[in-house]
């Protein structure tokens, strides 16, 4: 009985890490981005400095899977795009957060748009239950990749 439900599972854990890749390569390819005037790697930090309320160049290094020279480059990329800008932090002046600009700004808000539209589509003939239990569990998955504890349950 063990062995059967193990290779169940391991089927099932198979069956989402090749989805999960599947989605990894369409966000490196920027197909979830949509239409953007920067390259990939610039919408990635400007996405994190976005979903951030104090995002750094070293905080966003670790958050977009970079070395922080890289991020450094990438930040002064988007600062010279119009996209970023650099805000002393109210609390430690020596520090630099970063923001996003009104360009950038509006650049993320249609970036979520097109990406809302996407996965709407993407889920149209999805039911109300389904679409409402997708959004609970994969909200649950990411948060067990984030803690994994987090996603152990007792006993």
């Amino acid at each position: 009985m063990k062995v059967k439900a193990m290779e169940e599972h391991d089927a099932v854990t198979a069956a989402v890490e090749t989805a999960m890749v599947r989605i990894r390569r369409r966000q490196t390819r920027g197909a979830l981005a949509g239409k953007s005037p920067v390259p990939v790697a610039v919408f990635r930090v400007l996405d994190a400095v976005a979903e951030s309320e104090s995002a750094t160049v070293g905080t966003l290094a670790p958050a977009v899977g970079v070395d922080q020279p890289r991020a450094s480059r990438l930040v002064a990329q988007a600062v010279s795009s119009g996209l970023l800008k650099r805000v002393a932090d109210q609390h430690d002046g020596r520090r630099a957060v970063l923001r996003l600009t009104p360009d950038g700004a509006s650049l993320m808000a249609a970036a979520r748009d097109g990406r809302c539209a996407a996965m709407a589509t993407a889920m149209a003939d999805w039911t109300a239950d389904e679409r409402t239990e997708f959004a609970r569990l994969l909200g649950r998955f990411v948060d067990a990749l984030d803690n994994p504890a987090a996603g152990r349950r007792g006993p």
